[in-house]
């Protein structure tokens, strides 16, 4: 139990376990890996262990551990508004001036900013001041993909957990256990791809199967030079509106661009992108990428889904 339900990491795991078995608790945490890592995971894991009322801490049986993993513990707090592209300094202000209360039923009180290179400098700002001079009580956790976008001055103030990829034999027997109607293929390409992080290769074997009819066909027809269906393909997408065509026509560039990647040497996820990269060369394949990027950007610019299908009618062709 406790940190063991974060995968790998094993020194890292064993630092913070040492720290706070002697209670040393920092006012600051930074932990940064990209996309995938398990920030998110060890984030909860720290904050049930600050908070946590048992023995072992994280137990993740009391009441505090509890609450902090099913995410309605009220004294710690997620400061973030997903649907903003910068978190918003007003947040960033409202929890600086909210530490300074009391926590409500713990010895903590525990700040997690889910996307802190997304703070931007104001935000960053507002931050540094109560890093400055935190209340005995308060804990900041930071997530950062890119650790190298905060300010020095707030990255030096921080106790930072670097997660690393995790070995390959674990991520493989991982990814078998969650997918286990994926092929060998597709797994080892998910794991060269994902720099060895459970998230990312989850992610691409989950996307991989994840194909519209119309790239199937388009696939086909590409890939054996057949321009009579691909111009039957085409027809009935005349009538679609911009934002889903421009939507199914990145799904063909993205699979263009994972077809080059196989005839580059590097496994791919797709039998699709597989299939295309020994049937095409890959100056035919980039043209094609070109064209639909192109065809995109045509789309970007007001001009009418006809137009665009009949140009790729006669680009692909």
């Amino acid at each position: 139990m406790g940190f063991e339900s974060l995968l790998g990491n094993e020194r890292l795991k064993e630092n913070i376990r040492s720290s706070l078995s002697r209670g040393h608790i920092s006012h600051f945490y930074l932990i940064s890996g990209p996309e995938g890592s398990g920030k998110h995971t060890l984030a909860k894991l720290l904050g049930a262990a600050i908070l946590c009322r048992g023995q072992e801490k994280p137990c993740l049986h009391c009441l505090a551990c509890r609450k902090v993993m099913d995410g309605n513990h009220p004294d710690f707090i997620t400061v973030d508004d997903p649907e903003k592209k910068t978190v918003p300094v007003d947040l960033i202000r409202g929890a600086r001036a909210d530490m300074y209360i009391q926590p409500n039923e713990s010895d903590h009180k525990i700040y997690l900013f889910p996307r802190a290179q997304d703070m931007g400098l104001p935000g960053q700002n507002a931050l540094l001041k109560v890093l400055e001079e935190p209340p005995k009580y308060g804990v900041f956790i930071l997530l950062a993909d890119n650790p190298d976008k905060l300010l020095p001055t707030v990255r030096s103030r921080c106790t930072e957990l670097a997660l690393q990829p995790l070995p390959e034999e674990l991520l493989r027997a991982q990814l078998e256990a969650r997918f286990p109607q994926a092929q060998r293929e597709d797994v080892a390409a998910a794991i060269q791809r994902s720099g060895g992080f459970l998230g990312q290769a989850a992610a691409l074997l989950e996307s991989g199967n994840a194909t519209q009819p119309q790239t199937e066909a388009f696939a086909a027809a590409f890939s054996h030079k057949d321009a009579l269906e691909l111009t039957r393909l085409l027809v009935p997408l005349e009538k679609w509106k911009r934002d889903p065509l421009a939507e199914l026509l990145q799904q063909w560039l993205e699979l263009l661009e994972e077809a080059l990647v196989c005839r580059s040497g590097i496994e791919t996820l797709r039998p699709l992108a597989r299939n295309l990269a020994g049937l095409r060369s890959s100056g035919e394949i980039y043209q094609a990428a070109e064209e639909l990027r192109k065809a995109i950007a045509y789309l970007g610019s007001n001009v009418s889904p006809a137009a665009v299908c009949g140009y790729l009618a006669w680009a692909l062709r």
